[in-house]
Formats: C-alpha cells, structure tokens, sequence
C-alpha cells in the first residue's frame, strides 16, 4: 500500500534530483515506491480487464518510467518526481480511448479518454460526434461527470472544417483536438487504505461511457 515513506521520497528527491542522491537512495524507490505502486497497478488491473479483456494485465507494461526524457527539455533534471501508468487497449502509449493514473508527493491524479490523437483519428471523431451530438454533451453535463471532473478538459481548435460546422451549432464541444475528463485529491487521506483503489477506480468508472463513446468513433 502507499504510505507516507512515498511522499517523503518524492519530497527529498524535489530537492535533490540528481543521479548521486537517486542511486545512493536506489532501495527507497523500490521498496517505498515502485514496489507499492505496482501492487495498486495489479489491483487496479484487475478490475479494468474485466471491463475491458484487450487492456494488458502486466502492471509493468502500463508503468510509465521515472527517468525523464531530457533530450529536448530545459530542465535536466534526470528523474520525474511523479509515478505514472496508462491503462489502454494495446499499451500505455496507445491512441485508443483509456485510463490514466499519476501519484505524487501530495495528490492523486485520475482521467481517462483520448490524450494523444492524430488528424485522422480526429476526423473520424468529430464524424462521429456530428451523427448525433447530444450524445457527447450528455456524457460530459450530466452530475456524476461534473462532480467528478468538472468539465471534458482537452486542447481546442480555433477553426474547423465546413464539414462540422453544422454540428458545431449544436455542441461547441467538436472543437475540441483532445477529449478527456482529468482529476486529482489528496493522497494523504489514503495512506495504507484499500479505500485508495475504490476511490481510483469511482473516477475511472466516471469516464468509462466517455471511453466507450470515443471507441466506437475510432473502431
């Protein structure tokens, strides 16, 4: 389970992010750390696969890693004080609609749908939100949504083509290049508590009808 040996991990490695501070302290990030998370993963896979059979079960597989990409970055510090997972048909990195999971020092960061989507991929999308655009809106207004991510977050186009315009008139949301709901609350509050995976998974079920929406644009 996640305890507070987490957060005061990442907390000292804020302000020591460097390889000498990160190797010298190399078995707190595995036993205080990694290790715990992917005991959440596992858990957490387990109940996603039952949604969703071509999600992998490898908790590894949807772990993304602590080592930051710094190839084109300003800021070169080697290591993200985050750990992250993606849960999606055919991996992590997939373009299909899944889950997201991030937990650092403080908070606990939940979302799902569509993070990364190409041109292609976005036309077929927004093809499919002008067939019925009711559908989409009622996803994204009704409460539970609302409650649990306040509105479907995501980079916006200023202009689109004549094709949409129509439906365009009927949901502002076509607009949209990105289509995900996002979220985050304390991790204090779930220190060595199985009520952490209840409360990761409320989220994800949340956004589940959006994922199941977004799918069927992209099938």
């Amino acid at each position: 389970m996640i305890s507070k040996a987490f957060t005061d991990f990442f907390k000292e490695l804020a302000k020591n992010n460097h390889k000498e501070w990160f190797h010298a302290n190399k078995k707190r990030y595995e036993n205080d750390v990694k290790a715990p998370f992917l005991s959440l993963l596992n858990e957490i896979l387990l109940k996603l696969t039952a949604w969703d059979d071509r999600i992998l079960p490898d908790p590894k597989k949807a772990l993304f890693r602590i080592n930051r990409d710094i190839r084109f970055s300003k800021d070169k510090s080697p290591y993200n004080t985050i750990m992250k997972a993606g849960f999606s048909p055919g991996g992590k990195k997939s373009e299909l609609p899944g889950y997201y999971l991030g937990i650092d020092a403080e908070h606990v960061h939940v979302g799902g749908g569509l993070f990364m989507v190409r041109p292609p991929e976005l036309k077929k999308v927004r093809q499919h939100i002008a067939k019925n655009p009711d559908a989409l809106t009622k996803l994204v207004h009704n409460n539970a949504f609302k409650n649990a991510f306040g509105q479907l977050k995501g980079e916006r186009s200023k202009r689109l083509d004549k094709e949409f315009l129509e439906a365009a008139e009927q949901t502002d949301l076509i607009y949209h290049k990105q289509f995900y709901g996002f979220a985050e609350f304390p991790l204090s509050n779930f220190y060595e508590s199985d009520r952490l995976v209840d409360e990761i998974m409320a989220h994800f079920e949340t956004i589940k009808p959006l994922n199941a929406y977004l799918g069927k644009a992209l099938e």
